[in-house]
């Protein structure tokens, strides 16, 4: 029972810790939020893009060598 006791008080200590640390988080504004969300998926967007031509210019090189 003793080590049952030790795990639970383990648990109950691991939660508070956890709690007061997200209470010293200092969290992003909504406005903020919006401008890098809207960031990441200009850039993903754009990475994208160069992928999807890059895939495209390998492909077209290599059907004109092999003739395909």
């Amino acid at each position: 029972m003793n080590k049952l006791a030790r795990a639970f008080g383990s648990i109950a200590t691991f939660l508070r810790e956890t709690r007061a640390e997200l209470r010293k988080v200092v969290w992003p504004t909504w406005a903020q939020v919006r401008v890098l969300t809207a960031v990441v998926l200009f850039t993903m967007i754009g990475l994208g893009a160069i992928l999807w031509g890059t895939d495209a210019l390998v492909a077209f090189g290599l059907s004109a060598v092999l003739g395909r």
